[in-house]
């Protein structure tokens, strides 16, 4: 599967952005869809997912409450809004498939096999 990534920008602490995450080739709804990110100087890092099986959602605890992961499989979508964004939110952000990855290290950017291009979030204080 090739993913496209957009979406990102600069705003203001308080502020909310949408990232919106598009699918070709293979259909998407057999794959775990996450988002991560990478800000510089640190590794990257697990944001959100929707895991294939039963769509269900997971999140970093750093997002919980603020960010929300959704998926549309007819539009081959998974799009990530982002509420109450923090300085300490900006990072290039990612989303990723994986197939075979299995529950217990799906966090794990490593088991990711597709990537979109990053798409930049820069949060000003």
């Amino acid at each position: 599967v090739q993913l496209q990534a957009s979406g990102g920008g600069l705003v203001q602490a308080g502020g909310s952005l949408s990232l919106h995450c598009t699918a070709s080739g293979s259909t998407s709804s057999a794959y775990t869809m996450a988002w991560f990110r990478q800000a510089p100087g640190k590794e990257r890092e697990f944001v959100a997912a929707k895991w294939r099986s039963t769509d269900r959602s997971y999140y970093a605890d750093s997002v919980k409450g603020r960010f929300t992961i959704t998926r549309d499989n007819a539009k081959k979508t998974v799009n990530l809004q982002m509420n109450n964004l923090k300085p300490e939110d900006t990072a290039d952000y990612f989303c990723a498939a994986c197939r075979s990855c299995i529950f217990s290290t799906f966090q794990n950017f490593q088991q990711y096999e597709s990537w979109g291009q990053g798409t930049l979030v820069t949060v000003s204080s």
